[in-house]
Order: structure tokens, then C-alpha cells, then sequence
């Protein structure tokens, strides 16, 4: 056993005996006050059932005064605390609440401390993680947009790459029924009609409406035929232009 590491008043030396928390067996014989040869009361004490190596091993102690070393035995401060109660006399009580005491101690000391934290700083911590939270919500949504504004582009693959150049009306229902819509040309016709994008009746039937063309989807071709008369005929074609295409596409499928 190591020296002593209690203060110096302490009741019962706690010392350290590899590694663990030790009381001398003599110690607590000498403070118990037993009149028995020591070897002796020890030996009554194993009949309690205490095993070697587990709760209590062999030492040796030096005495100075008769100059000669004595045998010892480190137990634990369990086993301590056991052979304190087994006396059944004040002197055991004493040990085995002292006992206890220093378990308790020796717990506490053991277990983590935890500073309280300054309100103040409590509270500016909590609003800079509010802050940040924020921010993250209003970065995630953001992402999120982007990546409901990018899912069209995406789905809609075929219809971009057609987006180079204009399309007639049924090629853009071809294109529509690519990517799942059930619609064909005249059908697609009737719908540009009835919402507003073509117009539905007199000269300009089936061209586009001025809000259509403003939003730049549609373009109009014109063709010259010179008839055998001699007289020219010029035709107005309606074609959907890049940006319509991947416009009606993406109504249409966001609309499914």
C-alpha cells in the first residue's frame, strides 16, 4: 500500500493499493480497539465469506518501531465497511458510517462537474443558434425551390434538347406525349385555344394571342406562294417557339 492519500486528520488512513482505494486491515484493527492477536482477528473475519484478490490482498507493512516488517492485508473500503458493521459495537458503527461517508466522497469526486452557465451568454448563445437556424430553414427552402424549378428540366429532357428550334403545334403534342401527356395535336389545339394562348376565331384563328406573344411562345412564319395567275399568296404558320415548348411542357406535366 502506497502512503496515505486523505488528509491528515482523517479517522481511517484511505490509501491506494494498485490502483483502487485501500484501507489497512491493522488500521482498522487498531481503531476498532480488538484485543485478539491481529492474525487471528483477521482470519475470523474470511469467515464472512470475503475472497482474496477480489476484495481484499496481502501486504506488508514496516513497523519503526519494533523494526521489523508485519503482514497486512489492503482491503476494500466495501470489505472495510462489511467488517466495521460485523463488530456489532460503536466503534464498527463509527468505521462503517465513516465509511460510507467516503464512498460517497469518493463518487462524487469521481463524477464529471458541470459549470453553470452565465445567463447572458446562455441567452446570446441561444440567439446566434436561433440566427443560424434561420438561416439554414431559408437556405434549405431556397435549395428547394431551385431543385422544384430544376425537376421540369430534368424530366422534361427531350423537350430541351427539341428547344434549339421552333415546332410546329403537333410536333409539340408529339413532344407532350413523350413525357407522358395523353394529348393530340387538335386536342392541344382546343386547349391553346380555350386558355387563352391562341386565338379562337375570325383571321387570325389559331395564331397566337398577344399575351402569348409576349411571353415570347410562339412565332409567326410566313410563306409566299406565287400562283399561276400571278397573284402571291402569303400563308401564316404558328410555331411554338424554344421557350414555348419547355413552357407548355412543364404546365402540362405539373397540371398531371
Amino acid at each position: 500500500m502506497t502512503d496515505d492519500m486523505t488528509n491528515a486528520g482523517a479517522l481511517i488512513p484511505i490509501s491506494e493499493n494498485n490502483g483502487k482505494r485501500a484501507v489497512s486491515a491493522r488500521d482498522l484493527y487498531n481503531f476498532l480497539g480488538c484485543t485478539e492477536r491481529f492474525q487471528s482477528w483477521f482470519e475470523r473475519q474470511l469467515q464472512y465469506g470475503f475472497v482474496e484478490g477480489v476484495d481484499y490482498v496481502g501486504c506488508k507493512v514496516f513497523n519503526t518501531l519494533a523494526n521489523q516488517e508485519l503482514q497486512d492485508y489492503a482491503m476494500t473500503i466495501s470489505m472495510a465497511k462489511e467488517v466495521s458493521m460485523i463488530q456489532r459495537n460503536e466503534k464498527g458503527k463509527e468505521a462503517r458510517t465513516y465509511f460510507i461517508a467516503c464512498e460517497k466522497k469518493l463518487t462524487e469526486l469521481a463524477a464529471p462537474s458541470y459549470m453553470i452557465e452565465d445567463p447572458i451568454k446562455r441567452a446570446e448563445k441561444w440567439i446566434e443558434e436561433q440566427k443560424q437556424l434561420k438561416q439554414l430553414a431559408a437556405e434549405n427552402e431556397k435549395q428547394a425551390e431551385k431543385i422544384e424549378q430544376d425537376k421540369p428540366k430534368v424530366l422534361f429532357a427531350d423537350a430541351v434538347c427539341t428547344s434549339k428550334r421552333s415546332c410546329l403545334v403537333a410536333e409539340l403534342a408529339k413532344i407532350l406525349q413523350q413525357n407522358g401527356v395523353n394529348i393530340g395535336q387538335n386536342r392541344l389545339f382546343k386547349w391553346l385555344r380555350n386558355n387563352g394562348y391562341l386565338c379562337q376565331k375570325g383571321q387570325y384563328y389559331n395564331q397566337p394571342t398577344q399575351k402569348a406573344m409576349e411571353l415570347g411562345l410562339f412565332e409567326i412564319k410566313k410563306t409566299s406562294i406565287n400562283k399561276p395567275d400571278g397573284s402571291v399568296l402569303v400563308t401564316s404558320t404558328t410555331k411554338v417557339t424554344g421557350r414555348g415548348q419547355v413552357y407548355f411542357v412543364n404546365k402540362f406535366l405539373k397540371a398531371a
